[in-house]
């Protein structure tokens, strides 16, 4: 019996152990988070690139506005710290956040695989999808993201999104034009030297309001499921589980919905933007 009792206390020994072993790892993992950088630091810096509506652009006094400027502004707050926006060119935005030029990307970034083996995202804010932008002269004609895959047709998107994506991956036959932002490939086909335009539905949904009049038919079903998420640096539960609860506390006490309100239903704002 007392050989038992001293091998029940010997394990109870060891669990105890490894249980403040555990607790002092998670300490010091807390102490590395970047939550605790910012707080200390007094400033939350923002990753994103300006021109992507209704998500973040720049009026026409040359500040930052959008969807997610307004979200960032309200971390911030929440935060108790100042907000500092870091516009970033989309092909280096990953590395730069790697590297800790800022503390976050919140740049209607669509969570994919690839883009998870680099960094981790928080939950989705936005489910959005791919939707076309047809030149008026194949109105009736196309239909569908199928009727374009077809080598007489022109399809434009930006360079390095999941828009070029699912044109390689669903319309791989069509002929594929690539540019460096999203309001140059729209343009392409306004101007009748594409065929159709594919990018995220928010985007397609302000271009057609602007310029889209009398030119393009919009394709509005989406045909790509895609969840928007705020992306961080690997290793870091702490700052995740705090965007997690803030996102949720948002949706659930009206500043969401203020928010979506006013950049994704709303085109008010769009006589502020810079053109």
């Amino acid at each position: 019996m007392r050989r038992a009792l001293q091998c029940m206390a010997v394990v109870f020994a060891l669990v105890l152990v490894a249980a403040m072993q555990v607790s002092a790892a998670d300490i010091e993992l807390a102490k590395k988070s970047t939550l605790e950088e910012i707080l200390k630091r007094g400033e939350l810096r923002v990753g994103f690139e300006a021109g992507y509506m209704p998500f973040e652009m720049t009026d026409k006094k040359g500040n930052f506005v959008g969807f997610d400027i307004d979200m960032a502004k309200e971390m911030a707050k929440a935060m108790g710290v100042k907000f500092v926006p870091v516009n970033t060119a989309w092909d280096g935005i990953i590395p730069s956040l790697i590297t800790g030029k800022f503390d976050i990307i919140m740049s209607g970034m669509t969570v994919t695989q690839e883009r998870n083996l680099k960094v981790n995202f928080a939950d989705p804010y936005i489910i959005v999808g791919q939707t076309i932008l047809l030149n008026k002269k194949h109105e009736g004609k196309v239909l569908s993201y199928k009727d374009l895959n077809d080598p007489q047709y022109i399809v434009t998107s930006k360079l390095g999104t999941t828009g070029e994506q699912a044109v390689k991956r669903m319309i791989p036959k069509c002929q594929y034009k690539s540019f460096e932002t999203e309001t140059e490939a729209a343009l392409e086909v306004v101007n009748g030297k594409a065929d159709a335009f594919v990018y995220d539905l928010p985007f397609c949904v302000v271009f057609m309001a602007q310029q889209g009049a009398g030119k393009l038919v919009f394709l509005d079903q989406p045909f790509t499921y895609e969840p928007l998420a705020w992306a961080v640096n690997k290793g870091d539960p702490d700052f995740l589980n705090w965007l997690n609860n803030f996102l949720r506390q948002v949706k659930n006490d009206g500043r969401y919905e203020r928010i979506y309100n006013k950049w994704i239903k709303g085109t008010e704002w769009i006589k502020d933007v810079a053109q």
